[in-house]
């Protein structure tokens, strides 16, 4: 039963890679108002998900010392791969990407399969610590999404290529979801390791990436909104750790 919840989690992470579609839709200036926001409940998501949710899991099943050595490995691992597999060269307003898109799908697949990993060990646990990591992701994937599909088509690809290329890349997270549930089952303490490093990865893309993008901001009123969008994704981790059955 929990495998099965663990599988249709990461089918609807892979198929947010389709959002792409509604960057389509919606016109430039109202797309990034929204992103905006998104940013900032993802930043707040991310930051609660690693200190409310995996974290205190964690301390569960280890000492405190080996669980806090584990989110520092991931804090460290995040920043390589951003560094080495999302090298976008950027130079007033101009993406040089053109060099870099498949780099960058293979960057993006393998960051899924590392999502991939996390559901299935969280759904071990029991169903309502995996939806609630599950949650977690989802808040970034929706920005991350939009703008590796930003990327591919500036890079020149066809939209229409770029949405499937994505698609494709983001199914490495049900692999890895499989991979998870399974060595979660044959593997001492796989998840009590996996969790913190995981912990670690959401703070760094959570401090690094995103709040860093927040602070661009120079009006007062859209950095409030983004402050209270942030505000709200750490209290949504919360109220979502109290609800029965944690």
């Amino acid at each position: 039963m929990n495998f099965l919840w663990a599988l249709g989690a990461s089918i609807i992470v892979s198929l947010i890679s389709l959002v792409g579609i509604f960057s389509l839709l919606l016109k430039e200036g109202r797309l990034e108002r929204l992103l905006f926001v998104l940013i900032g409940f993802s930043a707040g998501g991310l930051i609660g998900g690693a200190f409310l949710h995996l974290i205190p899991e964690a301390l569960e099943g280890s000492t405190p010392f080996i669980t806090f050595i584990y989110v520092i490995a991931g804090f460290i691992l995040f920043f390589i791969m951003e560094r080495y597999l999302y090298w976008r060269h950027c130079h007033e307003g101009t993406c040089q990407v053109h060099a870099f898109t498949y780099l960058n799908l293979i960057g993006d697949g393998i960051h899924n399969f590392i999502d991939g990993l996390v559901i299935g060990a969280s759904f071990t646990v029991n169903i309502h610590f995996g939806v609630i990591t599950t949650l977690v992701i989802a808040f970034h994937e929706i920005p991350q999404e939009i703008g590796d599909f930003g990327v591919l088509v500036y890079g020149g690809m066809e939209k229409t290529r770029a949405l499937l290329y994505n698609f494709i890349s983001a199914l490495t997270c049900i692999l890895g979801t499989v991979a998870g549930f399974y060595l979660s089952g044959r593997i001492g303490n796989f998840s009590a390791a996996l969790l913190p490093f995981t912990a670690g990865g959401f703070i760094y893309i959570g401090a690094c990436d995103l709040v860093p993008e927040l602070h661009k901001e120079p009006q007062l009123k859209k950095s409030a909104l983004a402050m209270f969008a942030f505000i709200c994704g750490i209290l949504f981790i919360l109220l979502a750790r109290m609800v029965p059955g944690h």
